[in-house]
């Protein structure tokens, strides 16, 4: 696919965050994807049309990331790595109300997988730099754009493969700007905006059960498909305890005063008095271990000598050995642990001059607006950067109306963005840019 035409009344930022999600670039993990290499052409042609020199890098057939350097008026400043990916998770079409693939404008929003995680970032980026360089501007300092492959597998085929074999092209860059950050919440009626600081690490396990194959008819106690649903219940009902980093306890801080709560309310029911927020806060306030995929079996009349599950676990930074002591009591003697990815937890002070600009960015964008640090449930391709000593944020600016569910759009049915918050979002990215 070319870059479409403008269209009559379609802001450029939502007709390439469109064109973007019309390329099915699902991501199934392990390795296996529909890949990012069309997607990664067009972004290029995009950049090259700025006066650009993009260089595409292919990790493995299909899977192609894109980086350039955009010269910044200050040569001798530390650079700033600008960076988004270009992969999505599966969606299943019978599922959602649109075609999750068409790049849909409905209701003053565009529809389609990856239209908050994060092709609008991807969008917001290159319209942002089109503003500064088709106004014959340049930032302040050197920009490293990055658009990467498979951050949804955690980023080995993507931002991990080109900081390990490729960490030239990050030359003299300290601090890094990307997704899930920068967004507006709802607090007791008044707008503020999240700035994502940190984020927790990433373990992804599979558990194994074996036992003895046979007919299904027969009395078996060694059932793998029992032993794993047993595991698997234990895991998933863990109760964990409520921790508070550094960056949970400021954001805790604020919002009490925000919503009128004495200074010992419990943390969880602030974090419920946020509204449709509460839907990633609630997941920074303790470790998760989440089942997600379950394997076993091929007839169903044959009990398998083998059963298997996958669990996402999110521990704090530091935590990740302790978490898994945890659940291998929980899971029991006799089911087989493999550690498939592991992911360190970043965590960065809100201050510092980056933070100042991306805050007074926001409120040149909305005065008066709160914008508070955050930590974030997921991962991004920061923590790859981090391997470089790149300090990475959440800074993808959306002013969002409070009745939008952001948090179920990530990863969930009927993903959607409002045309007005992408305008926004390219607004307050080009602002931050000029002056960072």
């Amino acid at each position: 696919m070319t870059a479409t035409p403008q269209e009559p009344g379609l802001e450029d930022t939502a007709r390439i965050a469109r064109d973007l999600i019309r390329f099915p670039t699902v991501n199934w993990g392990t390795g296996r994807s529909e890949g990012e290499t069309q997607a990664a052409e067009y972004v290029a042609t995009e950049l090259t049309r700025l006066g650009l020199h993009p260089e595409l890098i292919d990790s493995e057939p299909g899977r192609t990331s894109v980086v350039a350097r955009v010269p910044g008026t200050d040569r001798d400043r530390p650079a700033l790595v600008l960076h988004g990916h270009l992969d999505v998770v599966p969606a299943v079409a019978e599922d959602w109300s649109v075609d999750p693939f068409a790049g849909e404008i409905r209701d003053g929003m565009l529809w389609g997988r990856g239209a908050v995680d994060m092709k609008d970032m991807d969008a917001m980026i290159l319209t942002a730099l089109g503003d500064i360089l088709e106004a014959g501007e340049a930032p302040p300092r050197d920009l490293v754009v990055a658009f990467f492959a498979d951050e949804e597998n955690g980023g080995v085929y993507g931002s991990h493969h080109l900081v390990d074999t490729r960490p030239e092209l990050f030359a003299g860059a300290t601090e890094a700007i990307s997704e899930v950050g920068g967004y507006s919440i709802d607090v007791g009626g008044r707008r503020a905006y999240l700035l994502q600081t940190g984020e927790k690490a990433l373990v992804w396990i599979r558990l194994t059960a074996r036992g003895t194959t046979a007919h299904g008819s027969r009395v078996i106690p060694d059932n793998a498909v029992t032993k794993l649903a047993r595991a698997v219940l234990a895991i998933g009902e863990l109760d964990w305890p409520v921790q508070l980093t550094t960056t949970t306890a400021a954001l805790l801080d604020e919002l009490r005063t925000m919503l009128g709560e004495p200074e010992g309310a419990d943390p969880r029911e602030v974090i419920a008095a946020t509204g449709t927020a509460a839907g990633f806060l609630q997941a920074t306030l303790r470790v998760t271990s989440n089942p997600t995929v379950l394997d076993a079996g091929y007839k169903h009349n044959v009990i398998p000598d083998r059963a298997s599950a996958l669990i996402d676990l999110r521990p704090f930074a530091g935590q990740e050995d302790e978490v898994l002591a945890r659940v291998r009591e929980a899971a029991g003697p006799d089911i087989e642990i493999e550690v498939l990815h592991h992911d360190i937890g970043l965590e960065a002070p809100f201050a510092g001059v980056l933070v100042d600009e991306m805050v007074a960015a926001l409120q040149r964008a909305d005065p008066g607006a709160p914008v508070l640090p955050y930590l974030m449930s997921g991962g991004t391709d920061n923590k790859a950067l981090a391997k470089l000593g790149i300090t990475g944020y959440g800074f993808a600016p959306l002013q969002l109306t409070p009745e939008l569910d952001f948090p179920a759009m990530f990863h969930g049915v009927d993903e959607r963005v409002p045309l007005a918050a992408l305008a926004f979002g390219r607004r307050v990215l080009a602002d931050l840019l000029r002056h960072s």
